[in-house]
């Protein structure tokens, strides 16, 4: 993961937005540089087909983005999205240069308001990403080997379910 963090970036502001088709391109090119910049990922996808995936995922209404916006450069780029499926979290993805700002934990959080009971699944290689998950509250609830699926690698099932008040377990 990148050291960078907000101080490297002062006059950046975040937000978070339903993604719209045009994000689509950013969204792509952000699966697929994770793809080619990790080395025990296999190359199964040119960007094209990444991004058409993203396009798929945001015309079913799953995708919410995080959109940078400079005001220096009065820029705003897309720095990383999740996709949610009602209870499954499909997909969480972070620009290399965005990691590390608190951007992958907003998304969490808003998913986590939106249901209260998450589940996932992220390759077991992924170390990164599960003790992030971890940090968010997520337990393993499965192991498998990934015979199943096309990457070919071991995946852990993750839950998160959110915790009952006394008035409301009564």
């Amino acid at each position: 993961m990148s050291t960078a963090n907000s101080q490297d970036v002062p006059d950046a502001a975040m937000v978070l937005r339903p993604a719209q088709p045009t994000d689509a391109g950013a969204m792509g090119n952000i699966l697929y540089r994770f793809q080619q910049d990790t080395p025990w990922m296999p190359k199964l996808y040119a960007e094209v087909e990444m991004i058409a995936f993203c396009g798929v995922m945001i015309d079913r209404g799953w995708v919410t983005v995080a959109v940078q916006t400079g005001q220096a450069t009065h820029k705003a780029r897309v720095a990383g999205f999740l996709a949610r499926d009602n209870d499954e979290i499909c997909s969480l993805y972070l620009a290399a240069e965005a990691r590390g700002q608190g951007l992958g934990h907003k998304l969490v959080e808003a998913a986590k308001a939106a249901s209260p009971n998450l589940w996932l699944r992220v390759f077991e290689a992924n170390t990164a990403a599960h003790r992030f998950y971890q940090r968010a509250g997520f337990v393993e609830t499965q192991r498998r080997n990934g015979a199943d699926i096309e990457e070919g690698l071991s995946v852990l099932r993750m839950g998160w379910r959110q915790a009952q008040s006394c008035e409301q377990a009564a």
